[in-house]
């Protein structure tokens, strides 16, 4: 139905479904798009949310995708530097013979944003917010971000999470039939060079060209190693 909150509650409604809602083709249920409102930092995120919380809109469920050097709980990975992702993924996959226990507590903090949203106690919130409820319920804040997206009507994220086709898949982002902001456009032509740049230095291409040699030396699929080992000779 319609709003109340704005101006458009006294537009008059049609047969038709002039909401924001459009019918699933698989069935009558309605589809409600998501708003993906996509920012340059996090720490703009911050801003747009402190906003938010002022607005009439700040009970409607949100989340804030993040990497795990801001949402990361755990003691030892997230001090352990640059390699927070592999370590994590290492936890996850128990090869150690150790898993994380904050992953297996997710559902405690989805479970206690559900129950607010449930009794309309729901408030935007911020990532610092998210991270210190994970910290007192013993729960990942990372991937209770991710869970909350299902449920969620505005997801806030880098520009990034929106652009990159790899991060959009890996975070599970479908953009068909959704609402995408982003915040300071003007910006997005130097994320999306980013995005598909790959920045090698000279040692990582000698080794290579090394390696390329071994492989054309000993007759290993020649026709193919061949021209990479040009490729690297030439960038030398």
């Amino acid at each position: 139905g319609l709003c109340t909150e704005c101006s458009c509650s006294s537009g008059k409604a049609t047969d038709k479904d002039t909401s924001n809602t459009k019918k699933k083709e698989n069935g009558d249920r309605s589809f409600i798009p998501k708003i993906f409102f996509g920012t340059r930092t996090h720490k703009q995120i911050s801003q747009i949310t402190r906003e938010l919380k002022r607005t009439a809109y700040s009970t409607v469920p949100m989340t804030i995708l993040s990497s795990r050097d801001y949402t990361c709980i755990h003691p030892v990975v997230s001090n352990s530097g640059s390699n927070r992702n592999e370590m994590c993924v290492e936890l996850l996959e128990g090869k150690h013979g150790k898993s994380c226990l904050y992953y297996h507590g997710v559902h405690k903090l989805s479970e206690h944003h559900a129950l607010q949203s449930a009794h309309r106690m729901y408030q935007a919130w911020d990532i610092e917010d998210l991270v210190s409820l994970g910290k007192k319920l013993r729960a990942c804040a990372y991937f209770a971000a991710r869970e909350l997206m299902v449920g969620a009507d505005i997801v806030f994220c880098p520009y990034n999470y929106l652009l990159d086709p790899q991060i959009r898949e890996s975070m599970d982002i479908t953009l068909k039939g959704q609402v995408v902001i982003l915040d300071e456009a003007h910006n997005i032509e130097d994320c999306a060079r980013e995005s598909v740049s790959y920045g090698v230095t000279e040692s990582q291409l000698r080794a290579a060209r090394e390696e390329l040699d071994f492989m054309v030396n000993n007759n290993i699929r020649q026709k193919d190693h061949e021209p990479l080992r040009a490729v690297c000779c030439s960038l030398i």
